[in-house]
């Protein structure tokens, strides 16, 4: 089994994002009412289909250790990021998972997806730390991190559409 290619391991639970990264941290404000479906749509990896992420995992649901290789983008220019979840909570104010970077991703580092409830109001986070680890992540400078933050920005925009319809 290999290992995470990074030390750092949950860091993205604490919130204490660590120094020599690229940190991203996105909050969006999702309609009241809707935690059930959007935790639902974050642990069952409806979110990310839906917002058109092929998935390949091990388990219907995100829970620790759970094997995950997302692919964003289109047929053979499709580039497969090896993951593995770090963390997982389901609890009755926050549902979501995080994971982590394992050989073979584009990126070192973590990212986790988070669905809060604080009282009526309900929020989706994205929260990462990552850095390049191969020669065309290096190659596209700033750029990778600009795609990070549309990619996070679009998860957002997908889970309000998802519970929007119910």
């Amino acid at each position: 089994m290999p290992d995470l290619t990074y030390p750092e391991v949950g860091a993205t639970r604490n919130g204490r994002l660590p120094a020599g990264y690229h940190h991203l941290r996105r909050r969006v404000r999702l309609p009241d009412g809707c935690f059930p479906t959007a935790g639902e749509a974050v642990l069952g990896w409806r979110l990310h289909r839906a917002a058109g992420v092929v998935m390949r995992t091990d388990a219907p649901r995100a829970a620790a250790g759970v094997r995950v290789t997302p692919g964003l983008g289109v047929g053979p220019l499709r580039i497969w990021g090896p993951t593995e979840v770090v963390w997982a909570v389901d609890e009755p104010d926050q549902v979501g998972f995080g994971y982590g970077t394992l050989p073979g991703h584009p990126e070192t580092g973590e990212e986790a997806f988070l669905v809060v409830r604080d009282g009526p109001a309900v929020w989706f986070e994205v929260t990462a730390f990552s850095r390049p680890a191969r020669w065309y992540t290096r190659a596209a400078g700033p750029l990778a991190g600009a795609v990070q933050h549309v990619y996070a920005w679009w998860l957002g925009r997908t889970l309000r559409r998802l519970c929007a319809r119910g």
